[in-house]
């Protein structure tokens, strides 16, 4: 088995891929979700492992765009606490430290522990890769650099972790969709459903919507509007929804009858949330 995921080894796009598999799969790192959508199109590998929202920056809005536009399938999600930690390399000293790099997020998560130093901080494409390359680049600047990973970056390269758990909010997840190109996988005893639509220009189009998955008992826990590329003023619903009787799921689907172009994302199981996974 083979997924595509964003960034290095030991990214939390990696970790969400191994926790979701129950093992270890063959990797394809890409440098952008985009990249990670083509490989996965392509056949270049058998899933992907792609961010959604994060509980603090909200929803990854583009990667909903990338959904429609690959034509991907969810099978599933995982949702991931994200633990930052300061490292670099065996030796190195708290104070030594001149410069911290990461992706922008991760460092904007950790606002708090960097307003208590004197750092540097520098952005980076990947929170993983930032840990990958600080030998290197600690030699050719002549500075000390520490980067801001996860816990499996420092074991992997081998980095000791000068501050754990530095960021600011503690309770902060990522969701993560699992995709897969194939239309004919079918999740048994799914419970969760991504769809997308768009709203005629009518006067209480959205409120007859929500009145139909209200009176089948369908919990909808999401609802996110983006605008419908190249028509102004006009916008894609993306919406996640739960139920515990698939035929009432079913039921709810007669908002064929309202809205316009209904797609079903990918119909799976509630995604874990995964608070502790250092013992995994």
């Amino acid at each position: 088995m083979k997924v595509a995921i964003q960034g290095g080894p030991a990214s939390f796009h990696h970790i969400a891929a191994n926790l979701f598999f129950q093992q270890e799969p063959a990797l394809l790192c890409c440098n952008s979700f985009k990249e990670l959508c083509e490989s996965l199109k392509d056949g270049q590998v058998d899933y992907a492992a792609m961010a959604i929202e994060n509980s603090i920056a909200g929803s990854i809005l583009n990667n909903y765009h990338l959904l429609l536009q690959y034509d991907l399938k969810i099978i599933g999600e995982i949702q991931l606490r994200i633990e930052q930690n300061l490292m670099a390399l065996p030796g190195t000293q708290l104070q030594d430290v001149k410069i911290v790099r990461s992706h922008y997020m991760a460092l904007a998560q950790c606002d708090e522990f960097f307003s208590q130093h004197s750092f540097t901080l520098e952005e980076y494409h990947d929170t993983a890769d930032s840990a990958r390359d600080l030998k290197r680049d600690c030699e050719s600047r002549n500075k000390v650099i520490a980067a801001v990973a996860s816990r499996k970056a420092a074991s992997l390269y081998e980095l000791e972790i000068l501050a754990e758990s530095i960021e600011t909010v503690k309770e902060n997840y990522t969701r993560f969709f699992i995709l897969s190109n194939d239309k004919k996988i079918k999740i048994e005893n799914s419970n969760k459903a991504t769809l997308c639509f768009n709203l005629p220009n009518k006067v209480g189009a959205l409120a007859e919507v929500l009145a139909i998955i209200v009176e089948n008992k369908i919990n909808l826990t999401k609802i996110q509007s983006l605008p419908l590329l190249g028509k102004p003023n006009q916008y894609t619903f993306y919406v996640d929804c739960e139920w515990n009787d698939y035929e009432d799921f079913k039921r709810s689907i007669r908002i064929n009858s309202i809205v316009e172009n209904l797609k079903i994302l990918g119909e799976y199981k509630k995604g874990e949330m995964i608070h502790d996974y250092s013992s995994r």
